[in-house]
């Protein structure tokens, strides 16, 4: 028997005596390891899996000596294999780090970060996105030139339902906003939806998608470009005419032509190539904005009330008209909170897991970001009509009113200043909002080509996209003389569809709070939705359209 033991190579703390070797391989217990994803896992911490089997040692139990007393080594001993025949089997192909209680794992990893097409494209090309990212992102895009004339909107509703409609849409819209950002990532499965169409399509189809959902978020994207390029141009040529004075010798630009430095500008900051990549130009773009609204209301209020002024609310002639005048000022609020249809695809900018999930710093970069909003948007309304009252241009708003009554009490350089504030916000926003339409027309030639898209080749798809906006805007300058029918049909994507998304998808308690909530926003919304087109049909019906291609004004 001596000539068959061998020494255990390991060394153990106090001396032991040699260990027999077990007569027959297959009856030896080999230890059952877990995986090592399972070694912090709460309810595998006390399970018989983790212990080692302890090898007999009294395998000879008639022979009394040295075997009898032998203590049970405490480390495996090196070069011990389990047995081919009772080895764990692996689950096929599947790597070791999943455990077999991790099929929804296995399947958000198929879904999300084993798909190479959310590398290649610009939206989700870049996760190291934080807080503050999303600060910058949301307000800019938050703040918009159609806050401008959210004081015409209080001239037919007056003080008090102006006030008021204003808070409830405010609030209306954060919460809708607080329901996208918690959509955004499956717990269950860890799927992330990093754009609003995607959401949208996994929840009520694609049929529906492309019919409802499809259109307004290509809108919102696209259109608000089309606007943007309108603003910025011709605020670039009041900019112009204001620096270089009465005294100036140059030739002066044509509308077109400032349409076209404004398009040239904006395709230049197009090429940077992802979302994470412009959050220096949302930065740039939210301090702007914070900065002309404040100018503007700050001197409004300091120039003092106009003389003249009055507060009643402007009353039509007929029953009718009154009717659609108020759903012309509800639309007005309605449409000076945007961006949602942006929401999703910041938040895929950042890194999310488990225990850190993206949902936490995209709020808080949210609540910071809509104070900043509402720190902005209540003090035009408010101040503005207060300065103004009735007087308020109907269109243009704050802008126009400044420029109408106060470019010779104010100072040139504060006037220039605000007029630059706007077309640098318009410059930064235009880049923010056509990043969905730039990962759109890329994600068709990665889904057949199976690779990214070529530099160069990114670099003309989105100048293309640039000029072709300024096309529109150059054919179509009438396209403002529609905004609120267009704007009607894509408000369900701020107000609605979030609703509809959490019912379908969270399936809170029937009859409860959540459910009472949700429903009731989702069908007053549609409902204000089908009333604010019928407006919006109604304005291009009885005002008509003045139709002149290529002469916008």
């Amino acid at each position: 028997m001596s000539n068959e033991a061998t020494e255990i190579s390991s060394a153990p703390i106090t001396p032991r005596p040699v260990a027999p070797k077990p007569p027959v391989a297959s009856q030896q217990q080999p230890p059952v390891s877990c995986p090592p994803s399972q070694y912090n896992s709460p309810s595998l911490s006390r399970s018989p899996l983790l212990e080692a089997a302890l090898p007999a040692a009294n395998h000879h139990g008639g022979e009394e000596g040295e075997g009898a007393g032998a203590i049970v080594p405490s480390k495996t001993p090196k070069g011990a294999r389990t047995p081919l025949g009772i080895r764990t089997p692996r689950m096929s192909l599947t790597p070791r780090f999943l455990t077999p209680l991790g099929s929804p794992v296995r399947k958000a990893l198929r879904a999300t970060r084993l798909d190479p097409e959310d590398a290649w494209l610009p939206i989700t090309e870049s996760r190291n996105g934080n807080k503050y990212y999303a600060a910058f992102h949301t307000l800019c895009s938050g703040i918009g030139i159609q806050a401008l004339v959210l004081p015409v909107a209080f001239t037919i509703l007056g003080w008090t339902w102006g006030i008021i409609c204003l808070t409830i849409a405010f609030i209306w819209q954060l919460y809708t906003l607080y329901l996208l950002v918690h959509l955004h990532e499956n717990i269950e499965t860890g799927v992330r939806y990093s754009r609003y169409m995607q959401l949208f399509s996994l929840t009520f189809g694609d049929r529906t998608a492309n019919l409802l959902a499809l259109f307004p978020i290509m809108y919102l994207s696209g259109g608000t470009c089309v606007a943007l390029i309108v603003i910025g141009g011709s605020t670039s040529k009041h900019f112009f005419q204001m620096v270089c004075g009465a005294t100036c010798t140059a030739k002066p630009l044509t509308t077109v032509e400032w349409y076209l430095v404004f398009t040239c500008c904006a395709v230049v900051f197009s090429l940077l190539p992802n979302l994470n990549s412009i959050a220096g130009v949302s930065l740039i773009g939210a301090i702007t904005a914070i900065g002309y609204c404040t100018l503007m209301w700050v001197v409004s209020v300091t120039e003092g009330r106009l003389p003249r002024v009055s507060y009643d609310p402007i009353r039509a002639g007929t029953e009718v008209e009154r009717v659609f005048d108020v759903l012309n000022a509800l639309g007005i609020i309605a449409f000076a909170f945007r961006g949602h249809n942006l929401i999703l695809e910041i938040q895929a900018t950042m890194p999310s897991s488990e225990k850190h999930p993206s949902h936490v710093p995209m709020w808080r970069g949210v609540k910071v970001s809509y104070t900043l909003i509402a720190a902005c948007l209540f003090p035009i309304a408010i101040g503005g009509y207060w300065a103004y009252g009735h007087l308020i241009p109907a269109n243009g708003g704050m802008l126009a009113a400044i420029y109408e009554f106060h470019s010779k009490d104010v100072s040139q350089f504060i006037l220039g200043l605000m007029s630059l504030f706007v077309v640098v916000n318009a410059v930064s926003s235009f880049q923010i909002y056509g990043m969905p339409m730039f990962d759109h027309m890329e994600s068709k030639y990665t889904s057949r080509k199976k690779q990214p898209l070529p530099w160069w080749l990114r670099c003309i798809g989105r100048a293309m996209f640039g000029f072709g906006c300024f096309f529109m805007a150059v054919a179509i300058p009438f396209l403002g003389s529609v905004a609120g029918l267009i704007g009607g049909i894509a408000l369900p994507v701020t107000l609605v569809y979030p609703c509809w998304m959490w019912l379908k998808i969270k399936k809170p308690k029937k009859y409860g709070v959540s459910w009472w909530v949700n429903w009731v926003l989702g069908v007053l919304g549609m409902g204000l939705t089908g009333l604010l087109i019928a407006a919006g049909l109604y304005v291009v019906i009885d005002t008509g359209i003045k139709v002149s291609f290529f002469k916008p004004q």
